[in-house]
C-alpha cells in the first residue's frame, strides 16, 4: 500500500480539483446541477483514482485506476471546452486549467506506463 498524498501525479490533480471549484464558482446558476456540477465530480474522480488504486495490491490494479483517472482527465478537458464555448470561463481561466488538466493526463500516462514495465517502485 502506498500513501497517494506523497505522489506528484496526485499532488498535481488534487491542486487542479481545487482550480476547477474555484473556476466554476462563477458559473451560472442554471448550470449549478449541470455543468459546474459534472465539471466538478470528474475532476475529482481523478484524484479519487489515483488514492484508491495507490491502496491497492498489485501494479495491475493500480494502473487500471490509473486508467480510469485518465479517461477522468480527458472528460473535464473536454468539459473545460464546452465551458469556455459557452464563456462560461474566459480564455485565460480556460488556458491555466487546460494546461494543467494536460500536464495531468501526461503524468498518468507515464505513470501507467512505467508501473507496466517496472517491477517495483511508486514514483509517480
Amino acid at each position: 500500500m502506498r500513501d497517494f498524498r506523497e505522489l506528484k501525479v496526485w499532488q498535481k490533480a488534487h491542486e487542479l480539483t481545487l482550480s476547477v471549484y474555484k473556476g466554476t464558482a462563477c458559473f451560472p446558476r442554471v448550470e449549478l446541477y449541470g455543468l459546474t456540477a459534472q465539471l466538478r465530480r470528474a475532476s475529482v474522480s481523478i484524484s479519487a483514482n489515483i488514492s484508491e488504486g495507490a491502496g491497492k495490491n498489485s501494479r495491475p490494479d493500480f494502473a487500471r485506476y490509473l486508467q480510469i483517472a485518465l479517461g477522468s482527465a480527458s472528460e473535464v478537458e473536454y468539459e473545460l471546452l464546452l465551458a469556455r464555448d459557452l464563456r462560461y470561463l474566459d480564455q485565460k481561466g480556460y488556458d491555466e486549467l487546460a494546461t494543467s488538466v494536460v500536464e495531468v493526463k501526461r503524468m498518468l500516462t507515464g505513470f501507467i506506463q512505467y508501473l507496466s514495465v517496472s517491477r517495483t517502485g511508486t514514483a509517480g
